[in-house]
């Protein structure tokens, strides 16, 4: 009698970094702890400036960083979501003033997968050279915005209402003309390049504006996060060429918006790890009473369950870049958790890195204001709590009541 078969487990992704990604941490770490200081975090809030352009020019371009997920024949590194995550955390860490979610993340996913059809071999290139014209220019530095609101969340109904605008053909050809607005989009000021979804004729369609084209137009609401502005996008008959319809548009953007979630994710670890850094430092350097206040124990405690925390989520997100990379079957649960639980730990971190400071972090000199915004703000962007929770419950037949 032959021996029952035992059914293989699939192997567990390593969340180690190895040597490739923390080279690039260090190197991008040295880059921006010279040129994102708070000093100049205090100086672009002054100015209303919302992105630093000579940062983005050094990490984008000089660096080749807005190229990382750009496919190598089209002029970029062809690296994979793990080396992303990693520039992510460091631009977290620092809070750089770049539109690299925006830019490097979500418009360049959208555009990598409008290169193939879905509904054929991936193989397949897709016969329009738009897309990769389109990341060749991104790779290059310039900058790209996906024209979806900024909380747009998991859930099938906030993905399908992402193609809030509605279009019509221009004469049976790939244009079509656009008209509409579409509230709360990233990177909308300093882009070049529109990625948009929208209706065509009853259609899912993605298209491509170019920012000079007549009849867009971009305006400013009051950000609470001033290194991470939001911008509305008004339509109003602008031309635009098609670069993929049909069911490939809706899965272009779902794995646009699943990898700027867990992107998202990996950030927030590193927003996490400056608060726990900076309360440290200061639990350390600052006496009461004659004593540290880290020598008070109810305070080494609480730091010490931040660094806890910290971990957990660290690898809660590398879990999530890592099935992003693999196209594990597992992505939807593992992005949904990272965004989930890495948002609201680093909400705490900083909120917790704020009372260890005391009076001093209720001065508006301090950078833990900034750091603030952006936990505060993230624990809403790509999709709140109760929406990654409520698509794990879907994703896993435990729907909420």
């Amino acid at each position: 009698m032959s021996a029952p078969t035992v059914p293989s487990t699939p192997a567990v992704p390593s969340l180690v970094y190895d040597a490739t990604q923390d080279d690039l941490r260090s190197t991008l770490r040295r880059l921006l702890d010279s040129k994102s200081t708070s000093k100049h975090l205090l100086a672009l809030a002054a100015e209303e400036r919302g992105y630093d352009c000579a940062l983005w020019t050094a990490v984008a371009r000089d660096m080749g960083l807005a190229g990382l997920l750009v496919p190598e024949n089209y002029g970029g590194a062809g690296a994979s979501v793990r080396e992303v995550a990693v520039v992510m955390e460091e631009l977290g860490r620092a809070l750089a003033p770049i539109p690299y979610l925006a830019s490097a993340v979500l418009a360049t996913s959208v555009l990598t997968s409008s290169l193939f059809d879905s509904d054929d071999s991936p193989d397949r290139v897709n016969p329009s050279n738009i897309a990769g014209e389109a990341l060749g220019r991104l790779a290059d530095g310039e900058i790209g915005a996906l024209v979806v609101p900024a909380t747009t969340g998991p859930t099938t109904e906030a993905r399908s209402a992402a193609f809030g605008l509605r279009g019509r053909r221009i004469d049976g050809a790939d244009r079509i003309t656009l008209d509409g607005t579409v509230t709360g989009v990233y990177g909308a000021d300093c882009a070049a390049l529109f990625v948009v979804p929208a209706v065509v004729d009853g259609v899912e369609t993605i298209a491509l504006v170019e920012e000079s084209v007549a009849g867009l137009s971009v305006s400013a609401p009051v950000s609470l996060d001033v290194t991470r502005p939001v911008f509305d996008v008004h339509f109003d008959g602008v031309e635009a060429d098609v670069l993929i319809s049909g069911p490939s548009a809706a899965t272009a953007l779902d794995t646009a918006l699943d990898t700027g979630a867990a992107m998202l994710a990996s950030e927030q670890v590193g927003v996490g790890d400056w608060a726990l850094e900076s309360a440290r430092n200061y639990l350390t350097i600052r006496h009461q009473f004659g004593r540290p206040l880290g020598s008070y124990q109810s305070l080494r405690h609480r730091a010490a369950q931040l660094w806890i925390d910290n971990q957990q989520a660290r690898a809660a997100a590398q879990y999530a870049a890592a099935t992003l990379t693999e196209n594990s079957s597992d992505t939807g649960v593992a992005v949904s958790m990272a965004k989930a639980y890495c948002a609201a730990t680093a909400l705490t971190a900083v909120e917790e890195c704020f009372q260890m400071h005391g009076g001093i972090g209720f001065t508006w000199e301090h950078p833990v204001h900034f750091y603030l915004a952006r936990a505060f703000t993230s624990t809403v962007v790509l999709g709140s709590a109760e929406d990654h929770h409520n698509a794990i419950g879907a994703l896993v037949d435990l729907p909420a009541s």
